[in-house]
């Protein structure tokens, strides 16, 4: 099997700033792409996985920390931790807002918890390297989700179909913030995981198990959402072929696009500063609304 080696440092000077943005939802309305529910419900499923995803996230990072040895590294991870937690508070209040327009997330916000809890959460018994092992097992599921959240973020950065379909633009800002956080940060995760384990069958394995899971939780997440939606009432039924038509439209992310980024993972000479722009991603946050009201206070 082919091995890794860690990454050169090719961005030592990575700062990772938590920017305590704020969003009025107040406006929102349920499909806040105009005319286009299964578009909005698709992307909606973000707000359905990352309030548990991304505190699921810091957790893993948290019990990661003192295995670290690289000084700088710590400091990426606490930066990373920072963003994630803000990611995940501004995603609930999207939740919030659509319990307010009756569309009731919290049936799958109840399984999500149980996967990120009880499946995937820290495994109380275990002591020494078993502890140890199931730590960077878990790094190694984040490294592999990070990869897409960092290509959702580059698709959101320059996904001017939303605009030309006048979708809101508080939400607008909300994906385009969070994306280029994304990208901002999409190394630590891998840099984390090289750091704990080098090899290349621990990174494999986080991408097999990973990636078909999140498919899976999105597809479900889409189904719950036309299906929950009560201006609908289970008028709509997604399709792949749907996906794709909206994908051209530009109003969604090509699922097959998304599958070469994944395959991208598993090259051996692979790093995540090979996708999407840094210089883009802190161009929008210099510009974001929500940024810069964040950065005045």
């Amino acid at each position: 099997m082919p091995s890794t080696t860690p990454p050169p440092r090719i961005h030592d000077d990575l700062v990772l700033e938590p920017r305590d943005v704020q969003f009025d939802w107040s406006s929102l309305p349920l499909h806040w792409i105009p005319d286009e529910p299964f578009a909005t419900h698709t992307i909606n499923v973000l707000h359905l996985l990352l309030p548990e995803g991304e505190r699921w996230f810091v957790r893993v990072f948290s019990d990661a920390l003192p295995m670290i040895t690289d000084d700088r590294l710590r400091e990426e991870v606490l930066g990373f931790i920072g963003q994630e937690a803000i990611h995940a508070e501004a995603h609930q209040e999207v939740l919030d807002h659509l319990l307010g327009q009756g569309l009731d997330p919290r049936p799958y916000i109840r399984q999500i918890g149980w996967l990120f809890h009880r499946v995937l959460g820290d495994k109380p018994g275990l002591t020494g390297r078993r502890r140890r092992e199931n730590i960077i097992e878990r790094v190694a599921f984040v490294a592999a989700i990070e990869h897409f959240t960092a290509f959702l973020g580059n698709w959101a950065l320059n996904s001017p179909g939303l605009d030309r379909a006048q979708a809101d633009p508080t939400m607008l800002d909300l994906l385009r913030w969070h994306g280029a956080e994304e990208v901002e940060h999409r190394s630590v995760a891998y840099d984390l995981l090289v750091h704990l384990d080098p090899g290349y069958l621990r990174r494999m394995r986080g991408m097999l198990v990973s990636g078909p899971l999140l498919v899976h939780l999105w597809v479900r997440g889409v189904r719950f959402l036309l299906a929950a939606d009560p201006e609908l009432r289970g008028r709509i039924r997604p399709t792949w072929r749907e996906a794709q038509v909206q994908a051209r439209r530009g109003l969604l992310p090509d699922p097959k696009a998304m599958a070469r980024s994944a395959a991208r993972y598993f090259k051996p000479g692979y790093h995540p500063t090979q996708e999407g722009s840094s210089s883009q991603a802190l161009g929008y946050l210099a510009t974001s609304p929500a940024a810069r009201a964040a950065a005045t206070h």
